[in-house]
């Protein structure tokens, strides 16, 4: 793609990088077979190739966002798909994330927007606020049919019957290794996922444990940063991560750290990006120490199970499959243990769910889950697993099958209760 900056434009870093990302597009459209939006709105501009085109417009011009460029932007997913699709290798995750800061600073938003996105900025990120809203939701749920907007209907739709209680496992501490000690790791356990659903991170502590990982929980360690990150408030998101590289260098420089695990693909995905996004060597350091809980159990050696009889369709989520190119570390495991694996047709395809992307767009949010659930009830299985919280309260909300997380079936496969979802 030619691109016409100025000499001056280039001179900073953020529109140099942007530049090349741009000249590395040639058009091809290869990315529109892949991007769930053009799957489902078949508009030019919903496909990352003509987001490319407003995105280069915006910036050569130096003008501020207008609606019609904010609009198409604010429909991508930020699944990646695109990215695991392009034969150029253009870097469309950090320039959608350069254009929606910019989109940011200079667009004004009409007063429900800004509303809205200040709620979902200060509520979800934090677990007990987001606790509290949960409850208030579930309490207005009866009434959502009465709620003229479809984003504030979604919100209240998104409270889940059960509401756990707080799970302590889940405060600064230190779980020993119950054989000889191999690894000494920090779990990041999240902040949405705290209040959803706080099996995921008991399982984690237990199987890591019995593989024979000292597993802590750092002090200080909160949001990793992504919802803000993909909101493009970037003083928010890069406060968040500043205060996660500190808790986890704190352990590192201290008793030692072997890796930083997460069980939260899309968390995972930032995390891995903050070198990227701070530019300082401590942010490069935890990131080369960020591994998914995939890429971990593969590293420990899951011990084989005997076939269980039980066939599980494991769902993608994009930020593992796109976003960290993991694409068959969980269902290896998950074969490992002795379960029985399919996936869906077209499984790299987004679910909707997409942080808060549901609720910020919900009527494409329904009609990409509506297609992913039916195409994993077509492969009639037992369970339904994924590695993402988003994904399995998106995925859940509209079938009878249950939904669990990879780890919860891992640590049942070796030991641990059984997850509480297939009661």
């Amino acid at each position: 793609m030619q691109t016409h900056f100025t000499d001056a434009q280039l001179q900073d870093p953020k529109l140099a990088e942007a530049n090349k990302t741009l000249r590395s597009c040639v058009h091809c459209g290869f990315c529109t077979a892949t991007c769930p939006t053009y799957q489902v709105l078949g508009d030019e501009l919903d496909s990352p190739r003509g987001r490319i085109y407003l995105i280069k417009e915006m910036l050569e011009t130096g003008r501020p966002a207008d609606a019609r460029t904010v609009k198409h932007l604010d429909r991508c997913l930020s699944c990646l798909a695109c990215t695991t699709t392009c034969p150029s290798g253009v870097d469309y995750m950090h320039l959608i994330d350069q254009a929606r800061a910019y989109v940011e600073k200079t667009y004004k938003r009409p007063p429900s927007d800004r509303a809205l996105r200040w709620l979902l900025a200060s509520v979800i990120p934090h677990p007990t606020r987001f606790r509290l809203a949960l409850f208030a939701a579930k309490l207005g749920r009866p009434f959502a049919n009465l709620i003229p907007d479809a984003r504030l209907r979604a919100m209240l739709e998104m409270a889940p019957k059960t509401i756990p209680p707080v799970s302590r496992n889940d405060d600064p501490q230190t779980f020993p290794a119950q054989q000889p000690q191999r690894m000494r790791v920090a779990l990041m356990t999240g902040c949405a996922q705290k209040a959803l659903n706080t099996d995921i991170n008991d399982a984690t502590i237990r199987l890591l444990q019995r593989l024979g990982c000292e597993v802590v929980i750092a002090k200080g360690m909160g949001c990793c940063g992504a919802l803000t990150h993909h909101m493009g408030r970037e003083a928010e998101s890069h406060a968040s991560a500043r205060a996660n590289i500190a808790a986890f260098i704190a352990e590192k420089r201290g008793a030692g750290l072997d890796a930083i695990v997460i069980n939260t693909s899309g968390c995972g995905t930032t995390v891995k990006d903050y070198g990227h996004m701070i530019g300082s060597a401590e942010a490069a350091e935890i990131s080369a120490l960020t591994l998914d809980i995939s890429e971990l159990l593969q590293r420990l050696t899951l011990p084989a199970g005997a076939p269980k009889g039980i066939t599980v369709a494991y769902h993608s989520a994009c930020s593992l499959q796109h976003g960290q190119q993991i694409k068959t570390a969980p269902k290896d495991l998950l074969k490992r243990a002795g379960f029985t694996v399919v996936e869906p047709a077209d499984s790299h395809l987004c679910c909707g769910s997409a942080g808060t992307y549901n609720l910020l767009q919900p009527e494409i949010s329904q009609e990409l889950r509506a297609r992913k659930v039916q195409t994993l009830e077509a492969k009639r299985p037992d369970i339904i697993a994924a590695g993402n919280i988003g994904c399995m309260m998106q995925i859940g909300s509209a079938t009878s099958i249950p939904i669990v997380h990879t780890v919860e079936l891992l640590d049942w496969a070796t030991g641990g209760p059984k997850p509480r979802a297939l009661g």
